[in-house]
Protein backbone atom coordinates (compact mmCIF):
# COMPACT_ATOMS: atom_id res chain seq x y z
CA UNK A 1 0.00 0.00 0.00
CA UNK A 2 1.16 3.56 -0.65
CA UNK A 3 1.90 5.48 2.55
CA UNK A 4 1.13 9.16 2.99
CA UNK A 5 4.72 10.30 2.38
CA UNK A 6 4.84 8.43 -0.91
CA UNK A 7 1.40 9.73 -1.82
CA UNK A 8 2.46 13.33 -1.28
CA UNK A 9 5.61 12.80 -3.34
CA UNK A 10 3.80 11.10 -6.24
CA UNK A 11 3.22 13.14 -9.37
CA UNK A 12 0.82 12.20 -12.17
CA UNK A 13 2.69 13.18 -15.31
CA UNK A 14 0.21 14.42 -17.95
CA UNK A 15 2.25 12.61 -20.60
CA UNK A 16 1.73 9.30 -18.81
CA UNK A 17 -1.98 9.97 -18.42
CA UNK A 18 -2.26 10.84 -22.12
CA UNK A 19 -0.68 7.52 -23.07
CA UNK A 20 -2.95 5.67 -20.62
CA UNK A 21 -6.04 7.23 -22.20
CA UNK A 22 -4.75 6.54 -25.71
CA UNK A 23 -4.43 2.83 -24.88
CA UNK A 24 -8.01 2.70 -23.62
CA UNK A 25 -9.44 4.63 -26.57
CA UNK A 26 -7.42 2.74 -29.19
CA UNK A 27 -8.16 -0.64 -27.61
CA UNK A 28 -4.54 -1.75 -27.39
CA UNK A 29 -0.90 -0.81 -26.95
CA UNK A 30 0.04 -1.08 -30.63
CA UNK A 31 -2.66 1.30 -31.87
CA UNK A 32 -2.00 3.66 -28.97
CA UNK A 33 1.70 3.82 -29.88
CA UNK A 34 0.77 5.21 -33.30
CA UNK A 35 -1.46 7.84 -31.73
CA UNK A 36 1.12 9.13 -29.26
CA UNK A 37 3.97 8.77 -31.78
CA UNK A 38 6.00 6.35 -29.68
CA UNK A 39 7.17 2.77 -30.03
CA UNK A 40 5.11 0.04 -28.42
CA UNK A 41 7.92 -0.67 -25.96
CA UNK A 42 7.97 3.01 -24.94
CA UNK A 43 4.22 2.91 -24.37
CA UNK A 44 4.57 -0.21 -22.23
CA UNK A 45 7.31 1.49 -20.23
CA UNK A 46 5.10 4.51 -19.62
CA UNK A 47 2.35 2.27 -18.31
CA UNK A 48 4.77 0.56 -15.95
CA UNK A 49 5.92 3.97 -14.69
CA UNK A 50 2.33 5.05 -14.07
CA UNK A 51 1.55 1.80 -12.28
CA UNK A 52 4.68 2.21 -10.16
CA UNK A 53 3.68 5.75 -9.16
CA UNK A 54 0.21 4.60 -8.14
CA UNK A 55 1.31 1.20 -6.82
CA UNK A 56 -1.63 -0.28 -8.70
CA UNK A 57 -2.06 -2.55 -11.72
CA UNK A 58 -4.04 -0.64 -14.34
CA UNK A 59 -4.37 -3.26 -17.09
CA UNK A 60 -5.10 -6.96 -16.88
CA UNK A 61 -2.09 -8.96 -18.00
CA UNK A 62 -4.15 -11.91 -19.24
CA UNK A 63 -6.33 -12.11 -22.32
CA UNK A 64 -6.32 -10.05 -25.50
CA UNK A 65 -6.72 -6.33 -25.84
CA UNK A 66 -6.27 -3.68 -23.19
CA UNK A 67 -8.67 -4.62 -20.43
CA UNK A 68 -8.68 -2.29 -17.43
CA UNK A 69 -8.52 -3.49 -13.86
CA UNK A 70 -10.95 -1.94 -11.36
CA UNK A 71 -8.18 0.50 -10.40
CA UNK A 72 -7.67 1.32 -14.07
CA UNK A 73 -11.39 2.02 -14.46
CA UNK A 74 -11.25 4.32 -11.45
CA UNK A 75 -8.26 6.21 -12.84
CA UNK A 76 -9.76 6.69 -16.30
CA UNK A 77 -12.36 9.27 -15.29
CA UNK A 78 -9.86 11.23 -13.23
CA UNK A 79 -7.28 11.08 -16.01
CA UNK A 80 -9.68 12.52 -18.57
CA UNK A 81 -10.67 15.37 -16.25
CA UNK A 82 -7.07 16.13 -15.26
CA UNK A 83 -5.92 16.31 -18.87
CA UNK A 84 -8.94 18.40 -19.79
CA UNK A 85 -8.05 20.99 -17.13
CA UNK A 86 -4.35 20.76 -17.98
CA UNK A 87 -4.96 21.47 -21.67
CA UNK A 88 -7.44 24.26 -20.93
CA UNK A 89 -4.96 25.96 -18.60
CA UNK A 90 -2.21 25.78 -21.21
CA UNK A 91 -4.52 27.14 -23.88
CA UNK A 92 -5.59 30.09 -21.75
CA UNK A 93 -2.19 31.00 -20.34
CA UNK A 94 0.03 30.43 -23.35
CA UNK A 95 -2.17 31.91 -26.08
CA UNK A 96 -4.52 34.42 -24.44
CA UNK A 97 -4.35 36.84 -27.38
CA UNK A 98 -5.21 34.32 -30.08
CA UNK A 99 -7.70 35.81 -32.53
CA UNK A 100 -9.23 35.00 -35.87
CA UNK A 101 -11.83 32.62 -37.27
CA UNK A 102 -12.31 28.95 -36.38
CA UNK A 103 -14.42 26.91 -38.79
CA UNK A 104 -15.98 24.08 -36.80
CA UNK A 105 -17.99 21.24 -38.31
CA UNK A 106 -20.46 19.06 -36.44
CA UNK A 107 -23.18 16.54 -37.28
CA UNK A 108 -26.73 17.67 -36.62
CA UNK A 109 -27.25 15.14 -33.81
CA UNK A 110 -24.42 16.67 -31.74
CA UNK A 111 -25.73 20.23 -31.89
CA UNK A 112 -28.16 20.12 -28.99
CA UNK A 113 -26.32 17.56 -26.88
CA UNK A 114 -22.69 18.72 -26.96
CA UNK A 115 -22.23 21.97 -28.87
CA UNK A 116 -23.51 24.48 -26.28
CA UNK A 117 -20.95 23.41 -23.66
CA UNK A 118 -18.16 23.30 -26.25
CA UNK A 119 -18.89 26.82 -27.48
CA UNK A 120 -19.19 28.30 -23.98
CA UNK A 121 -15.90 26.81 -22.82
CA UNK A 122 -14.11 27.79 -26.02
CA UNK A 123 -15.35 31.36 -25.75
CA UNK A 124 -14.01 31.58 -22.22
CA UNK A 125 -10.59 30.29 -23.27
CA UNK A 126 -10.36 32.26 -26.53
CA UNK A 127 -12.66 35.29 -26.30
CA UNK A 128 -11.17 36.91 -29.40
CA UNK A 129 -11.73 33.93 -31.70
CA UNK A 130 -14.88 33.89 -33.80
CA UNK A 131 -16.40 30.42 -34.26
CA UNK A 132 -18.21 29.58 -37.48
CA UNK A 133 -20.26 26.39 -37.12
CA UNK A 134 -21.02 24.19 -40.12
CA UNK A 135 -23.68 21.54 -39.53
CA UNK A 136 -23.32 18.60 -41.93
CA UNK A 137 -23.41 14.78 -41.87
CA UNK A 138 -20.11 13.20 -40.86
CA UNK A 139 -19.43 11.93 -44.38
CA UNK A 140 -19.66 15.52 -45.69
CA UNK A 141 -17.50 16.87 -42.87
CA UNK A 142 -14.67 14.56 -43.89
CA UNK A 143 -14.74 16.03 -47.38
CA UNK A 144 -14.80 19.60 -46.06
CA UNK A 145 -11.78 18.87 -43.87
CA UNK A 146 -9.90 17.34 -46.79
CA UNK A 147 -10.71 20.40 -48.91
CA UNK A 148 -9.42 22.70 -46.14
CA UNK A 149 -12.84 24.27 -45.75
CA UNK A 150 -12.96 23.37 -42.04
CA UNK A 151 -10.38 23.71 -39.28
CA UNK A 152 -11.92 21.21 -36.87
CA UNK A 153 -14.81 18.77 -36.97
CA UNK A 154 -16.68 16.46 -34.62
CA UNK A 155 -17.22 13.27 -36.58
CA UNK A 156 -19.05 10.03 -35.85
CA UNK A 157 -17.20 6.92 -37.00
CA UNK A 158 -17.16 3.19 -36.47
CA UNK A 159 -14.68 1.57 -34.04
CA UNK A 160 -11.34 1.07 -35.75
CA UNK A 161 -11.97 3.80 -38.33
CA UNK A 162 -10.81 6.70 -36.17
CA UNK A 163 -8.52 9.15 -37.96
CA UNK A 164 -8.27 11.87 -35.31
CA UNK A 165 -8.44 12.18 -31.55
CA UNK A 166 -11.17 10.12 -29.89
CA UNK A 167 -13.26 12.44 -27.72
CA UNK A 168 -15.86 9.97 -26.50
CA UNK A 169 -17.22 6.49 -27.05
CA UNK A 170 -20.79 5.49 -26.42
CA UNK A 171 -23.07 2.58 -27.26
CA UNK A 172 -25.57 2.74 -30.07
CA UNK A 173 -29.13 1.60 -29.41
CA UNK A 174 -32.24 0.82 -31.35
CA UNK A 175 -34.71 3.56 -30.47
CA UNK A 176 -38.50 3.49 -30.53
CA UNK A 177 -41.35 5.62 -29.20
CA UNK A 178 -42.30 5.03 -25.57
CA UNK A 179 -46.01 4.77 -26.37
CA UNK A 180 -45.97 3.01 -29.74
CA UNK A 181 -44.92 -0.39 -31.05
CA UNK A 182 -43.36 0.34 -34.43
CA UNK A 183 -40.64 -2.20 -33.60
CA UNK A 184 -43.24 -4.97 -33.85
CA UNK A 185 -44.25 -4.11 -37.41
CA UNK A 186 -43.29 -6.32 -40.36
CA UNK A 187 -41.36 -5.30 -42.30
CA UNK A 188 -39.63 -3.11 -39.72
CA UNK A 189 -40.13 0.61 -40.57
CA UNK A 190 -36.91 2.61 -40.32
CA UNK A 191 -36.14 6.31 -39.99
CA UNK A 192 -32.55 6.81 -41.12
CA UNK A 193 -30.04 9.49 -41.91
CA UNK A 194 -28.79 9.81 -45.47
CA UNK A 195 -26.36 7.30 -47.06
CA UNK A 196 -22.86 7.49 -45.61
CA UNK A 197 -24.04 7.98 -42.03
CA UNK A 198 -22.52 5.41 -39.61
CA UNK A 199 -25.86 5.05 -37.79
CA UNK A 200 -27.54 4.11 -41.07
CA UNK A 201 -24.79 1.62 -41.90
CA UNK A 202 -25.00 0.00 -38.45
CA UNK A 203 -28.78 -0.34 -38.72
CA UNK A 204 -28.82 -1.91 -42.18
CA UNK A 205 -25.85 -4.20 -41.52
CA UNK A 206 -27.39 -5.43 -38.27
CA UNK A 207 -30.78 -6.17 -39.81
CA UNK A 208 -29.22 -7.92 -42.80
CA UNK A 209 -27.22 -10.12 -40.44
CA UNK A 210 -30.43 -11.08 -38.63
CA UNK A 211 -32.38 -11.57 -41.88
CA UNK A 212 -34.99 -9.19 -40.46
CA UNK A 213 -37.23 -7.70 -43.17
CA UNK A 214 -37.29 -3.90 -43.14
CA UNK A 215 -38.33 -0.89 -45.15
CA UNK A 216 -36.84 2.59 -45.08
CA UNK A 217 -39.90 4.64 -44.24
CA UNK A 218 -38.21 8.00 -43.61
CA UNK A 219 -34.90 9.54 -44.60
CA UNK A 220 -33.69 12.83 -43.18
CA UNK A 221 -30.49 14.85 -42.99
CA UNK A 222 -31.50 16.21 -39.58
CA UNK A 223 -31.96 14.60 -36.18
CA UNK A 224 -35.23 16.53 -35.84
CA UNK A 225 -36.71 14.75 -38.84
CA UNK A 226 -35.58 11.34 -37.59
CA UNK A 227 -36.96 11.89 -34.10
CA UNK A 228 -40.25 13.25 -35.43
CA UNK A 229 -40.93 9.94 -37.20
CA UNK A 230 -39.79 7.85 -34.23
CA UNK A 231 -41.70 9.85 -31.60
CA UNK A 232 -44.86 9.58 -33.68
CA UNK A 233 -44.51 5.80 -33.62
CA UNK A 234 -44.02 5.56 -37.37
CA UNK A 235 -40.51 4.08 -37.37
CA UNK A 236 -37.52 2.99 -35.31
CA UNK A 237 -33.93 4.13 -35.70
CA UNK A 238 -30.36 3.67 -34.42
CA UNK A 239 -28.80 6.45 -32.34
CA UNK A 240 -26.23 7.06 -29.64
CA UNK A 241 -27.77 6.44 -26.23
CA UNK A 242 -27.02 9.98 -25.02
CA UNK A 243 -29.07 11.50 -27.84
CA UNK A 244 -32.40 9.87 -26.89
CA UNK A 245 -34.94 12.58 -25.96
CA UNK A 246 -38.04 12.39 -23.82
CA UNK A 247 -40.66 10.17 -25.42
CA UNK A 248 -38.09 7.87 -27.04
CA UNK A 249 -36.55 4.82 -25.42
CA UNK A 250 -33.94 2.19 -26.20
CA UNK A 251 -35.24 -1.21 -27.25
CA UNK A 252 -34.30 -4.17 -25.08
CA UNK A 253 -32.67 -7.29 -26.51
CA UNK A 254 -35.75 -9.42 -25.80
CA UNK A 255 -37.88 -7.05 -27.89
CA UNK A 256 -36.17 -8.25 -31.04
Amino acid sequence: MMNWECLMAAQLDPDLLRTFIAIVDAGGFTSAAQRVHRTQSAVSMQVRRLEAILDRALFQREGRGAQLTPDGEALLGYARRLLKLHDEALAVLTRPDLSGLLRLGTPDDYVGRFLPDILVRFARAFPRVQVEVHCEPSVNLRGLLAADRLDLALITCTPGAETGEVLRREPTVWATAERHLAHEDEPLPLALFQPGCPFRDWALTGLSGLNRPYRIAYTSASISGILAAVTAGLAVTVLGRSILPSGVRALRTEEG
